[in-house]
């Protein structure tokens, strides 16, 4: 999947996908991004306006209350 696809994508269906390849893949947010060639602010941004947050120490997103 091509990065614009991954800013396209409802939020969500975003934080549930990244959150699968960081369990399954990635070690942090960081190796994810940069394996994507995306910007993490962009991620983190368009996720922050849904309510998700990252966590370093558990490498996921977590929503926020």
């Amino acid at each position: 999947m091509d990065k614009e696809a991954l800013l396209k994508m409802d939020p969500n269906i975003l934080v549930s996908m990244i959150n699968m390849k960081l369990r399954d893949f990635y070690s942090s947010l960081d190796n994810y991004c940069d394996d994507m060639d995306i910007s993490r602010s962009v991620i983190e941004e368009k996720l922050a306006k849904a309510g998700y947050e990252y966590n370093v120490d558990l490498n996921t997103y977590l929503l926020c209350q």
